[in-house]
């Protein structure tokens, strides 16, 4: 199966540069592969969790971390495919911004999370994803939607005023500082 990406623009209300990265990732059945893995691997999901502990008022969700090793594991075939297709998308996003690849001419993915959320779930707490020593590395953010949601459940980036509505498929790159403190919508 090959996998593509085409980029499109966010519409901001303002006029400021937002410095989000946005694709669509293709073809869309990855994302129904990423989901099967989730929902197969009961044993590996978790209470999600917001500055290293459980609290259902600031992130309600269920959480799958992935960390790198796990990725040469036949199992994780899906993951591997979608991280092939997420270094796509950063590398069209770093032709938009060379500098970044002055600056950092080598990027490893840590790692991450593959989230569920429900009808009435949600990381509401407006975060980064930078913020202490533990995350200080971190340099990009980013973020793949693998259903389409229409009621609720947007990604807010309130200092450039711009609501992202899920979309199976659309990938976020954004700056991962203060600068771009985020939350997401009930579902």
């Amino acid at each position: 199966m090959e996998v593509k990406m085409e980029r499109f623009e966010l519409k901001a209300t303002n006029t400021h540069p937002h410095f989000i990265g946005s694709w669509m990732i293709e073809p869309p059945s990855l994302c129904d592969d990423i989901i099967e893995f989730f929902e197969t691997n009961k044993s590996l999901q978790i209470a999600g969790t917001a500055g290293g502990e459980v609290n259902r008022n600031i992130k309600n969700s269920t959480d799958i971390a992935i960390h790198p090793k796990d990725t040469e594991l036949e199992s994780f075939k899906s993951i591997q495919k979608y991280i092939g297709c997420l270094y796509a998308c950063y590398s069209d996003y770093v032709r938009s911004w060379p500098y970044l690849k002055e600056m950092a001419s080598r990027l490893d993915i840590g790692s991450f999370n593959i989230q569920r959320y429900l009808k009435g779930e949600h990381f509401q707490r407006v975060h980064a994803e930078r913020v202490n020593l533990q995350n200080s590395h971190r340099l990009l953010a980013w973020m793949t939607y693998l259903n389409t949601v229409e009621d609720g459940g947007s990604t807010s980036f309130p200092h450039y005023d711009l609501e992202v509505q899920p979309q199976r498929g659309h990938t976020l790159i954004w700056p991962a500082d203060w600068t771009h403190a985020h939350c997401g919508n009930i579902i």
